[in-house]
């Protein structure tokens, strides 16, 4: 009788594939700016690598096409010399100010 190793398989999140294609990374409440290479993303998160070794804080912005439209902003989760892992973070919803929201009717 075979005997299996009790090994349970981690799903994980279906990731793709980039092979280095150049990205942008946003630090410092958007002053500086560095371009990056994505070696995979998943709708999770992304593996990054720069081309020299910065500092890093906790949360940074990735944009992942050159036309600078939309900015994914992302907690740093690990780091290996000039590789990230970086998760992206949703951003919570703005409240509405009670007044503006309740307004009385009939007020013009």
């Amino acid at each position: 009788m075979a005997s299996h190793n009790g090994r349970i398989k981690v799903s994980r999140e279906p990731r793709r594939q980039l092979n280095n294609r150049p990205a942008w990374i946003t630090v410092d409440d958007g002053l500086t700016e560095r371009e990056c290479a994505v070696v995979d993303v998943s709708p999770g998160g992304a593996k990054i690598v720069t081309e020299v070794e910065f500092s890093v804080k906790d949360r940074l912005a990735l944009t992942l096409l050159a036309d600078h439209s939309r900015r994914h902003a992302c907690e740093v989760v690990w780091r290996r010399g000039k590789t990230y892992g970086l998760r992206f973070v949703m951003a919570e919803p703005v409240a509405e100010p009670a007044e503006a929201a309740s307004e009385p009717a009939g007020v013009e």
